[in-house]
C-alpha cells in the first residue's frame, strides 16, 4: 500500500474529461414522453398557427362599417343569417348589415372583418340591434398571429418544458427527435455495506451513496442500473465494470489500498488516465476508459462521492445526454459571517448555510458549517448549499463576498 504518487489539479481532471463529452445519438419520442428531454435539433414549423383567421371572443361576425354610429339610443339593426362554430364556418359571405353569430375560435366568416361581442348586442331572434359600433379587425386572431411557417419554434439544446410539449403537438408532430439518455452504471462496493432498507449493526453499515447517486444521475436525465451491492471481489467489480453502459460510477475502493480494486482493474483492463485530484473532499476520485465507457472511481465516503459527482461523472452525464455540462444549481452572493482558510495548491468544497441580513440591502449570510467531515452526509442536509475555495486562494476572510452554489 503506498500513497498517490502526484494528485491532478481539477482544471487538469476536467481538461480530460471535457475532451470526452460528446452528445449521444439521437432517437425519435412520442410527445408524451418528451417533457423533460433533450431536444436534439430545431424544431421549425410548415405552418401557420393558426391557419385561419378567427374570433376571440364570443359575438357576431360583422363588417364594421355595419355598425358605426350604434349606442344604446342609436340602435343599428342586423339580420342574422347564420353561425359560425370551432371546426364548423359559415360558408357563405357576409354583407353589410347582415351578422354572423360566432363563437371564440370559430373561423371569420368570408366578407366580415370585425366581432360584435354578445354584450354590445340587443338579441331578439333573427334580428339583433348593435347598441354599440366596433373598429375594423376587432376581436380578430389572424393566420399566422401565434408564428407563422418557417419559425424556429425550438432551438437544439432545449429541455423540454410541458408548454414546449404543446406547441410540438400544434403544427402536428407525434414525436421528438431527442438525445438518447446516458446509461449509467452504479458499482457500489463494500464488503461493510449492507442495502437500502437495513438496519445498521455490529461493524456494518447502511448503503447512502447508492440511492443518492442514483437520485442525482437520474436528475441529469441519466437511465440509472443499480441491480444491489458488490462485495469487495475482484471478478465481480471487473464484470460491473463491463456492463452495458455508457457511463460507470463506482464508489468506494478508489483510493490506493489493498482493498481498493478498482483502480487496478481500470489500470489493468482500460485506461485509468487520472487518480488523484488535489481538492478536499474526494481526493482519490479516478476517472477513465474501458472500452468506449467513461468510468468514475468514487469514494466511498458520502461527502465525498457527492462531491465527485457534482464536479466529474455528473458533469460528463449531462454533457452526453445533451445538457449543460455546468452545475444544476442557483447561485447567489453572501457574505461570510467568519473566516474560512484553505491551504494553497488544493481547491476545498466547503458547506454552508445562508440566511437573511440584517443590515439594509446585504444579500445574505453565508456561515460556515464544514470544511472537512467527508463521511459526514448530514453536513450537506444541513447545509443550504457550498462555496468554492479556488486551489490558488488560502480562503475567505470573515466579510468577504462569496459566490453560493445553493443545493436546492
Amino acid at each position: 500500500m503506498q500513497g498517490f504518487t502526484r494528485r491532478h489539479t481539477v482544471q487538469e481532471a476536467l481538461s480530460w474529461l471535457d475532451a470526452r463529452l460528446r452528445p449521444l445519438e439521437s432517437e425519435e419520442v412520442p410527445l408524451r414522453n418528451a417533457a423533460g428531454r433533450v431536444l436534439a435539433s430545431a424544431v421549425v414549423s410548415d405552418i401557420d398557427v393558426p391557419s385561419f383567421d378567427r374570433s376571440t371572443m364570443d359575438g357576431y361576425a360583422v363588417v364594421a362599417d355595419s355598425t358605426e354610429g350604434a349606442t344604446p339610443y342609436n340602435r343599428i339593426p342586423l339580420k342574422v343569417v347564420g353561425d359560425a362554430m370551432p371546426g364548423s364556418p359559415f360558408t357563405r359571405t357576409v354583407a353589410r348589415d347582415e351578422a354572423v353569430r360566432i363563437m371564440t375560435g370559430a373561423p371569420m366568416p368570408s366578407g366580415a372583418d370585425s366581432v360584435l361581442p354578445a354584450e354590445s348586442v340587443d338579441s331578439s331572434g333573427e334580428t339583433i340591434a348593435a347598441i354599440s359600433e366596433v373598429s375594423p379587425q376587432k376581436n380578430v386572431g389572424h393566420r399566422g398571429e401565434d408564428f407563422v411557417r418557417g419559425t424556429t419554434l425550438l432551438e437544439a439544446g432545449r429541455v423540454l418544458r410541458p408548454q414546449d410539449i404543446g406547441v410540438l403537438s400544434s403544427i402536428g408532430l407525434a414525436t421528438a427527435r431527442l438525445v438518447c439518455r446516458p446509461r449509467v452504471r452504479l458499482v457500489i462496493t463494500g464488503n461493510e455495506l449492507l442495502p437500502t432498507g437495513s438496519k445498521p449493526h455490529d461493524y456494518q453499515i447502511t448503503d447512502a451513496n447508492g440511492p443518492m447517486l442514483a437520485a442525482l444521475a437520474e436528475r441529469d436525465g441519466a437511465l440509472v442500473d443499480f441491480p444491489g451491492l458488490i462485495r469487495d471481489d475482484g471478478d465481480a467489480i471487473l464484470a460491473a465494470l463491463n456492463a452495458d453502459a455508457h457511463v460507470v460510477i463506482v464508489s468506494g475502493g478508489s483510493s490506493v489500498g489493498i482493498e481498493d480494486l478498482a483502480p487496478m482493474l481500470l489500470a489493468k483492463h482500460g485506461e485509468l488516465a487520472v487518480h488523484g485530484i488535489a481538492m478536499r473532499p474526494s481526493s482519490p476520485t479516478g476517472m477513465g476508459t474501458l472500452g468506449s465507457r467513461l468510468v468514475f472511481l468514487l469514494p466511498g465516503n458520502p461527502v465525498s462521492a457527492l462531491c465527485a459527482y457534482d464536479f466529474f461523472a455528473g458533469r460528463a452525464i449531462r454533457a452526453l445526454g445533451g445538457r449543460s455540462k455546468e452545475w444544476p444549481y442557483r447561485a447567489v452572493r453572501g457574505t461570510l459571517t467568519r473566516k474560512i482558510s484553505s491551504p494553497i495548491g488544493r481547491l476545498d468544497y466547503a458547506r454552508v448555510k445562508v440566511a437573511p441580513s440584517t443590515a439594509l440591502g446585504a444579500g445574505v449570510r453565508v456561515e460556515l458549517l464544514s470544511v472537512a467531515g467527508a463521511s459526514v452526509l448530514s453536513s450537506t442536509t444541513r447545509a443550504d448549499g457550498f462555496v468554492i475555495i479556488e486551489q490558488d486562494s488560502e480562503g475567505y476572510a470573515a466579510g468577504s463576498d462569496v459566490e453560493v452554489w445553493l443545493y436546492g
